[in-house]
């Protein structure tokens, strides 16, 4: 059966129109709107005056060849869609179109199915998509619902939530905008269960349970070490960068490498200096303030807790391989040192390095700063916007040269980040005394209560959370959901700065269910 009438028009430039009558006619009958014309100049009058929503465009005609038309076209309407149609196969041919920028390349004889399938793809592409996309949501809706009230151990939420991101992001690329509101209240749902469930769990996963999944303190012994041998192994921390954003950039690493994707939790609070440090270190902050009594000075601030991953990752390396495993590290905080950072990677990787170790900030500085910028505030207004802003930072970025730089030498890259962040909504009032941490997310402190307790996890247990032991009477409290702590004196002015800003240090899927990828460099 005929599909419906589309309406959209196709413009068929070849010197043998009437060879092509059947396709003529197939297309004709599926809705299409089909003009053809025997040669190039006479088709660009008529593109001039007439729009078409297609060109087929025949190379090896009398008179302008196909190419030539193309490239006049391209200068006055570079948006006009093209497809080559042509009987030459030679390379160069399609080398040279595909550079001119058409939407695609046929090469002659062709029938009627395949001049459909282009036009269809190109034209109707997208509504298709759109359409798969609504429908194959809706059949598993049931399904996913039952996999969220089901869930009891971490591996069920991080399917579900790692679902839904996937969710997310194909309904968002089909535009199928009306089945967000969908996935967002499942997803507020699947927060609301995961706060209680760690909330409950927490304590024991750090004490070693067996059901405890895979946390920060295990990423260097469990995906690093395996890997090395007589090549450098590239060890990339991206602070702050969430499931959805790694997803984003995945595509831009499969030309290079084979990508095989695990997850893992954040341990709490889901910060840089506890959760970066226990990656680096295999260990848990009290662990830590243990070994190093001088390096914790009981803050929250990461200039003086992250000042030492280097010594830390050497230190956890030697401890799991009995030897000490040459290192080179890296922490980078802009790309404007792009080319000495890439020289002292080259010169280490020669000088006998086993792991190549760099973190990047630009994320957690992007997350950060967008709180202080009505600019980047408004670049980056929700979790599209975010993983857009990601992209175009790594497509340009010292941290994706390094990676290409792997995978031209071979080396095997681990992939990784520290903990997400989630888009904050709710204000929730807490009541503390000055000597109270200052994150948004979690805050320790005598005498430290909130007004709503089901906002936060709260506890006067530090070995609950695996922290130093706090002065007598501390309270730990760690967001739950979507919530931001706010001072009763502060409550207006943090309302207005902080709601809808991205955040971390709290307990949501979003900070703690995220990426550890090992990528295996393709066959060059």
């Amino acid at each position: 059966m005929a599909a419906p009438r589309t309406g959209k028009r196709i413009l068929w430039v070849d010197d043998e129109v009437e060879l092509l009558r059947p396709h003529l006619l197939f297309l004709q009958a599926r809705g299409y709107h089909v003009d053809a014309i025997p040669n190039g100049d006479d088709a660009l009058e008529l593109l001039r005056d007439h729009p078409y929503d297609l060109v087929l465009l025949d190379e090896q005609m009398p008179g302008r060849r196909g190419l030539e038309v193309l490239e006049i076209l391209r200068r006055e309407d570079p948006h006009a869609r093209v497809v080559m149609v042509t009987k030459s196969e030679e390379d160069r041919t399609m080398t040279e179109a595909i550079g001119r920028r058409v939407d695609d390349y046929l090469v002659k004889p062709t029938s009627p199915r395949q001049v459909l399938s282009v036009v269809t793809r190109i034209l109707e592409g997208s509504a298709i998509r759109q359409q798969q996309a609504a429908q194959d949501f809706a059949a598993r809706f049931g399904q996913l619902t039952q996999l969220r009230q089901g869930a009891a151990t971490p591996r069920d939420f991080a399917l579900v939530y790692q679902e839904l991101v996937d969710w997310h992001i194909r309904l968002e690329e089909a535009g199928e905008t009306g089945l967000l509101d969908s996935v967002e209240a499942m997803a507020t749902d699947l927060r609301r269960d995961f706060g209680t469930f760690v909330a409950r769990a927490y304590p024991g996963w750090v004490e070693g349970s067996q059901e405890r999944p895979d946390l920060s303190v295990d990423i260097v012994q469990q995906w690093l070490v395996p890997l090395l041998g007589d090549e450098p192994v590239y060890f990339l921390v991206l602070d702050c960068m969430r499931l959805d954003q790694w997803r984003e950039i995945a595509p831009l690493l499969a030309p290079f490498f084979e990508i095989e994707e695990d997850l893992h939790y954040s341990i709490l609070p889901t910060a840089t200096p506890y959760a970066r440090n226990a990656i680096f270190s295999g260990l848990f902050p009290d662990e830590i303030a243990a070994r190093r009594p001088g390096w914790w000075d009981a803050s929250d601030d990461e200039g003086s807790l992250n000042a030492f991953e280097d010594e830390l990752l050497a230190e956890q390396l030697q401890r799991i391989t009995g030897r000490r495993v040459p290192t080179h590290y890296e922490k980078v905080f802009t790309d404007r040192d792009g080319g000495r950072v890439l020289g002292r990677v080259r010169g280490a990787a020669k000088s006998g390095a086993e792991v190549i170790a760099l973190v990047f900030n630009f994320v957690d500085l992007m997350t950060h700063g967008r709180s202080e910028s009505p600019i980047l505030m408004e670049v980056a207004k929700d979790e599209a916007s975010l993983r857009d802003l990601t992209r175009q930072w790594f497509e340009r970025s010292t941290a994706f040269t390094i990676i290409r730089e792997a995978a031209r030498t071979g080396a095997k890259v681990v992939l990784t980040t520290d903990h997400g962040s989630i888009l904050c909504q709710r204000p929730s009032t807490v009541y503390a005394r000055k000597d109270a941490t200052s994150n948004l997310r979690y805050k320790f402190g005598v005498e430290l209560r909130t007004e709503e307790p089901d906002s936060a996890f709260d506890t006067k247990d530090a070995r609950a959370l695996r922290l130093p032991p706090g002065r007598p009477g501390t309270n730990y409290l760690v967001a739950l959901e979507d919530h931001f702590f706010v001072y009763p004196t502060k409550l207006r002015e943090y309302q207005s700065r902080y709601r809808n800003s991205f955040l971390h240090g709290g307990i949501s899927p979003e900070e703690m269910i995220v990426p550890v990828a090992t990528l295996t460099p393709r066959p060059r």
